[in-house]
């Protein structure tokens, strides 16, 4: 749009359809990859053993969009128009391997899998919280009625 030309907006005031055709499809390609069907692997045959990994799959999006537009009175008593809009997004989507479904004569067993890395970096920032929390409270004379 135009600067100071009304003539060039939608009748209807609603954006036009190429923005929002383009949200549509990354949201469409957002949620493929977020299917059911993605959180379960190929089986795997070994002998008379089946093994099927299974994932947990997680898809985040987030956009926005805005317009607007007004009437400027210059100071010699002129007036202009103007208007614009914008907009943007965006998106992830993770997946881990939460666990192993193993198959056999001997019947079905699901053994997950443990992640030691996440387990020590959620531990390590717990306890830089008490840590923090711990001096804070020491500083100010709460701790143990200092």
């Amino acid at each position: 749009m135009s600067p100071g030309n009304i003539t060039d907006r939608p009748p209807d005031g609603r954006i036009p359809g190429p923005p929002l055709d383009r949200v549509a499809g990354i949201m469409e390609r957002l949620l493929e990859t977020a299917d059911v069907s993605k959180v379960y692997g190929e089986p795997i045959l070994h002998g008379e053993v089946m093994i099927l990994p299974a994932a947990e799959v997680l898809a985040i999006a987030g956009f926005g969009m805005g317009s607007g537009g007004g009437i400027a009175v210059h100071e010699e008593g002129q007036k202009s128009r103007g208007s614009g809009g914008g907009g943007g997004g965006g998106g992830k989507t993770l997946a881990r391997t939460v666990a192993v479904i193993v198959a056999s004569p001997d019947g079905v067993e699901v053994r997950p899998v443990i992640d030691f890395t996440k387990i020590a970096l959620a531990a390590l920032t717990a306890a830089g919280f008490v840590v923090a929390a711990w001096r804070g409270m020491k500083r100010r004379g709460r701790l143990f009625g200092d």
